[in-house]
């Protein structure tokens, strides 16, 4: 099975994780480095996972309806800007 979301512009990861994390405060979601930190203490004291294995980028906490949102959100406002872009050409 092969990757199908590869960016077009690989550059962009960085300024896609500030908004995705930027979105996800807005819509009130713990997520981040001090909740996963939390989330892999927790899930350690219980034994649940090895806290080596963790990253710190961990969203398995969040619904899935929620992450959901923070997708849709990131991609209205993408599209948003883009119609912006081309509207002021």
């Amino acid at each position: 099975m092969s990757k199908t979301n590869k960016k077009v512009v690989p550059e962009s990861g960085k300024a896609l994780d500030v908004l995705k994390y930027e979105i996800a405060a807005e819509l009130g979601l713990p997520v981040g480095k001090s909740a996963a930190n939390l989330n892999v203490e927790f899930a350690t004291e219980l034994g649940a996972i090895p806290s080596q294995n963790m990253k710190e980028d961990y969203w398995g906490h969040i619904a899935s309806r929620d992450a959901g949102a923070v997708g849709g959100t990131i991609t209205s406002r993408l599209i948003r800007k883009a119609e912006e872009m081309m509207f002021n050409l």
